[in-house]
């Protein structure tokens, strides 16, 4: 891309990105933007403010080098200084004074994108600091959806029903033994964790062509997965006592859940959504079955045995279209499992990208030769076995956001999230 397709497309994701952002906080009214609908979560308007402030921090101030907007502000939107459960007692920005501080901050970063120059430095080299940014927002917005289906009161935003299943995506599909390119060197707005690419040689294993449904996971429901210890790990036993699980997030126990303030009855085969990995993984034990590697997912995801080379995205290099995957808020709901024929993998892989946020059996790690860019508290900080690896965004992530080599994390017990699953085993002998 030229110099000024970079800054074209900078200035068109910005925009995107923040009409996204808007309409999730124009919504509701001041009020609820300021209520904290659960301890698990920010008010939304903590979050709006503080899109903004990273903004301001990055771009104005770091790549502009310009004077601050509000330096006054910058230990309220610290993410680090503050728990999520105490934002609420801070003296935050009002919903008119957030408003007005972000479009502030875009101001000045729309005038310095004319102006400063994209290289000489790294943070800067094709517009990669635009992009941290816009990724950064698109993931606040996902998160400030996963807010509004905490909000107690009527639904506020529109739920266009996702497209039919048109094709059919049961069973598994088997991935030979062999190396593959697993992460990216090469990705213009990859993340440091996503860095760098290096060879992962795997087993051949076999892995579900589609993520788990409502339906097969009633099933571990109906069939006491709850109240038996056989399937769940010693500490997924003990969450599962101590927070009184009985079944996904939202669900009813008669058939119907809410989402987004509409209670509905439990669509069959549609992708689970809400459970935590020590659910998920509980599932897999008593599916006979157990969660993917983070490198299994990502080659089942990216490897094209035709060409031995890792793709960007399943269905190839090009970037998601409506007819790829369920991404970007479109609908409210994962869609049905075989509504995507168009974004399957060369192995008949369905829906890896959007719908659902797959959990993996992978502690979130750096990859060997990682660096940190351009902070440490973006991941380093965050490695160890206390969190799990997810992968493949949802139906509430952004395509800026989400790519094959795209990685996310959480806690085990986190389920608020748009979080699925789907099963893998290693291959039998008769079958490698």
């Amino acid at each position: 891309m030229t110099d000024l397709d970079v800054r074209a497309l900078v200035a068109a994701e910005l925009d995107r990105t923040r009409l996204r952002s808007t309409a999730l906080t124009d919504a509701v009214d001041d009020d609820d933007l300021v209520r904290q609908h659960s301890p698990l979560m920010s008010p939304l308007v903590w979050d709006l403010a503080h899109v903004g402030n990273q903004e301001e921090l990055w771009l104005v101030r770091d790549v502009g080098g310009r004077e601050p907007v509000r330096d006054d502000i910058d230990h309220l939107y610290d993410a680090f200084k503050h728990p999520r459960a105490d934002r609420p007692q801070l003296p935050l920005l009002g919903p008119a004074q957030a408003r007005a501080y972000t479009r502030s901050v875009r101001d000045k970063v729309l005038d310095l994108l004319d102006r400063v120059p994209l290289e000489g430095r790294p943070l800067v080299e094709r517009g990669f600091a635009f992009g941290m940014i816009v990724q950064h927002e698109q993931q606040h917005d996902e998160t400030m959806l996963a807010t509004h289906q905490l909000r107690a009161g009527p639904p506020v935003l529109p739920a266009a029903p996702p497209p039919p299943a048109t094709a059919a995506a049961g069973g598994e599909a088997l991935i030979p033994a062999g190396p593959f390119t697993m992460g990216t060197s090469a990705e213009p707005w990859a993340l440091d964790n996503e860095r760098p690419a290096h060879t992962v040689d795997l087993p051949a294993y076999l892995i579900d062509r589609a993520p788990v449904t409502n339906a097969r996971y009633q099933e571990f429901v109906d069939a006491g997965g709850y109240d038996d210890p056989r399937w769940w790990s010693a500490d997924g036993w003990d969450h599962r006592r101590r927070a009184g699980l009985t079944g996904p997030m939202h669900w009813h126990g008669d058939g119907t859940y809410t989402r987004f303030g509409r209670r509905e009855p439990i669509v069959p085969d549609e992708p689970v959504v809400h459970v935590c990995w020590y659910e998920a993984q509980a599932f897999a034990a008593w599916a006979g079955r157990r969660l993917p590697t983070e490198a299994e997912w990502e080659k089942a995801a990216r490897f094209d045995p035709a060409t031995g080379r890792s793709r960007r995205y399943p269905w190839g290099d090009d970037d998601p279209r409506e007819r790829h995957a369920n991404l970007g808020q479109r609908h409210l709901s994962p869609a049905p499992v075989g509504a995507y024929p168009d974004g399957a993998s060369p192995a008949g892989v369905h829906q890896l990208i959007g719908d659902v946020w797959e959990w993996t059996s992978s502690d979130f790690r750096g990859y060997p030769g990682f660096a940190a860019f351009p902070y440490e508290e973006y991941s380093k900080v965050f490695f160890g076995p206390e969190h799990k690896v997810l992968r493949g965004g949802s139906f509430g992530t952004d395509r800026a956001a989400c790519r094959g080599t795209f990685r996310n994390w959480d806690y085990p017990v986190r389920r608020q999230i748009f979080s699925g699953l789907r099963c893998a085993r290693s291959c039998p002998p008769e079958l490698a």
